[in-house]
């Protein structure tokens, strides 16, 4: 029980693949000693009836409690499992919210950059009967424009706690 404990602090302070690991081995390691508890219950409880011959009435009483912590270990197997089971689904909430985070911050580059690409893409046409090209201070408007366009934009992302 310890070593789940464990587990589950190491992933709530950083989840990694050797956590998933850990995990995947110690439900396995569960998995293997419930295949080997069942038959020993099956086995146990038929020495503990009354038609066996070969076992006495004093060794019938020994035998049920051998029964009665097989079927207790049995449960703390099961409990052990569903602990196993909530600790992946923590480590999986957690690299899901670190993937999420990651696609919030791309999807903020990418929407400050749709703008800025729309107005290097018009004018980088190679038109003649644009009148702003041939302004005094065009070059100086689009830069200023296009700041002004990342300016607010960052604005708006801090306003709504997105960066």
């Amino acid at each position: 029980m310890e070593v789940i404990e464990r587990l589950e602090a190491d992933v709530l302070e950083e989840s990694d693949r050797e956590a998933l690991r850990e995990i995947q081995r110690l439900k396995g390691m569960i998995r293997d000693l419930g295949r080997s508890i069942r038959p020993l219950r099956e086995a146990v409880s038929g020495l503990q009836r009354d038609g066996n011959v070969h076992v006495t009435t004093f060794t019938r009483r020994y035998l049920r409690d051998v029964f009665e912590h097989i079927i207790q270990v049995g449960e703390n197997l099961d409990i052990h499992r569903d602990t196993l089971s909530s600790v992946m689904e923590l480590y999986l909430s957690g690299e899901s919210n670190q993937t999420n985070q990651v696609m919030q911050v791309l999807t903020i580059i990418a929407t400050i950059f749709i703008p800025l690409t729309f107005i290097a893409g018009i004018y980088g046409m190679n038109f003649d009967n644009m009148p702003e090209l041939h302004w005094k201070y065009s070059y100086v408007t689009v830069w200023t424009v296009m700041i002004l366009i990342i300016i607010s934009m960052i604005y708006y992302f801090r306003r709504k706690k997105w960066l």
